[in-house]
């Protein structure tokens, strides 16, 4: 049974930083896509980060594009996401899935984790 856990949320003044955790479980993620999405409360769910497995590319958001960077560590099966110069307008849930390379499709999501950030 394929399982993504995060963690890593919390509260934090703006301007300051977050590292979100995301352990990925249950299969080999070789050829997978691994993202980091984030909703907000009346807003829709958005892409912030793309990395492949590999670490071969990576892909972020305009809004978080030389803030927050995406990472893996193979070894521990996990997924990053620094997040530095926190705004306001940054805080929502933020979510980790995962996908095959060739499909555009997510298969697994993980249940989220509360990134608030205060003004």
């Amino acid at each position: 049974q394929v399982q993504l856990v995060e963690s890593g949320g919390g509260l934090v003044q703006a301007g300051g930083s977050l590292r979100l955790s995301c352990v990925a479980s249950g299969r080999t993620f070789s050829d997978y896509v691994m993202a980091w999405f984030r909703q907000a409360p009346g807003k829709e769910r958005e892409s912030v980060a793309t990395i492949h497995w590999s670490g071969v590319w990576t892909r972020y958001a305009d809004s978080v594009k030389g803030r927050f960077t995406i990472s893996r560590d193979n070894a521990k099966n996990t997924v990053y996401l620094q997040m530095n110069s926190l705004k306001y307008e940054d805080t929502a849930v933020y979510v980790c899935a995962a996908r095959r390379a060739t499909s555009t499709t997510y298969d697994y999501w993980g249940q989220g984790t509360q990134v608030t950030v205060s003004s």
